[in-house]
Formats: C-alpha cells, structure tokens, sequence
C-alpha cells in the first residue's frame, strides 16, 4: 500500500449537480490538469471557456444508446483501475494506450428526486445511472492512486489539499473520500431497490436495504 502524495495530472467529470462546476475546472485547468468530461458538464466547462476533452474524444468510441453508453470503456477503466506501483498494469496501459486518470468528479443521475417528484415508471428507470457508479466504486477501489469525489460541498475540501500538496492528494484525504463514496454508492442502491418494491407492492422484500444521513452529532 503506498502512502506517497500522488499528483492529478488528469481529471473525468460528470456530474448532474453542476453546483461549483466553473470554479472547479478552472482551478483544475489552472493547475495543468487535463480535464475529460461528458454531455452536459462539457458543455457548461467549455461555455465558461474552460479546456476539455469530450471522453467520446479521449476513448474513440461515441456515446452511444442515447447516453446509455459512454464511460464503459476499457480507456476510462483502465486509467481509473491500474495501480501506479504495478509493473504488469503498466504494461497493460502502454499496449492499450490507456492513460491515468487521477481524479474522479461524479455525482450520480437524481434518481431520488424523479422519484419524489411523481416521475412515471420510464422516467425513473432513465435516471438510474449505470455508467456513474461503476466509475465511483472502480476510483474508489483505487484510491492508494485515485481521489474520487461524488459531493460538490467537497471541492473546496479539494482545493485546499491539492494547494497544500502541490497539487496532488494524501493518501488519508482519499481515503476519506472513498468511504464517503462506497456510502453514496450503497444509498443510491438502496433508494432504487426500495422504489422496485414499492411498484411491486412488496412492503418486505427479501434483502431490505435501509440508509440514513447524520443530521446531528449526539453528546
């Protein structure tokens, strides 16, 4: 396990919270970082004149299945995935040309709130993200390499560590960030196996899933 500062070089946003967005990237873009991004979040960095790198460009493969299809692809995986310290993983990403990735900005399609706000059975199913979580959990199983954040209140939190660090991270901030990540991941799970049982009519399902957000610290 490393314990080294590893810098960010390279950035994927996606994110339907575009809350801090523009303050973000261009921090990113200010520091070097190359930053990778798709639909609507490339859209709003490249409207405030903030470089960026469509992922359809970055893994030569276009989004596909009206947006069903775009992050899973081995170039993205790949750079979440490989482990700087592994000479095998090396070799993978040059015969494959797939290049790091070293900061994961996802926040997850608004389920919770289509549902909440009387979204029909179609609309609800679209706003389950696939792409989403499979980058959240891959950047986070490699978070000895990676910083993954899912919450725009972070990015402040990011700022400062990369200032602190030359632009890199700790291996304590990331980790923090992936138990904060595996946590978003799981009540996102849980909301829509909730949301299947209820259409179901099925007030106790087998496996029962059940999520909380701390409102208070008690004594």
């Amino acid at each position: 396990m490393t314990t080294t500062i590893y810098p960010i070089r390279r950035a994927l946003i996606s994110v339907s919270d575009k809350a801090g967005l523009e303050d973000l990237g261009r921090f990113l873009s200010n520091q070097g970082v190359e930053i990778l991004s798709t639909g609507g979040s490339a859209k709003a960095l490249s409207a405030a004149g903030i470089p960026v790198k469509e992922v359809a460009a970055h893994t030569g493969f276009p989004e596909i299945m009206d947006g069903r299809v775009k992050t899973l692809h081995p170039k993205i995986h790949g750079g979440l995935l490989a482990r700087r310290d592994s000479d095998e993983h090396r070799h993978a990403q040059q015969v494959h040309d797939i290049p790091d990735i070293d900061l994961l900005v996802v926040n997850l399609y608004p389920f919770a709130r289509t549902v909440a706000g009387g979204g029909d059975w179609d609309d609800c199913i679209e706003n389950i993200d696939v792409g989403g979580p499979a980058m959240l959990r891959g950047a986070a199983k490699n978070h000895d390499f990676v910083t993954v954040v899912t919450d725009p209140g972070d990015y402040a939190m990011l700022i400062a560590e990369m200032e602190a660090h030359a632009g890199g991270t700790s291996l304590a901030f990331r980790r923090q960030l992936a138990r904060k990540t595996y946590a978003h991941t799981a009540s996102y799970d849980g909301a829509i196996a909730a949301w299947m049982s209820d259409q179901a009519a099925d007030p106790l399902p087998e496996q029962l899933s059940i999520s909380g957000t701390r409102l208070q610290t008690l004594r």
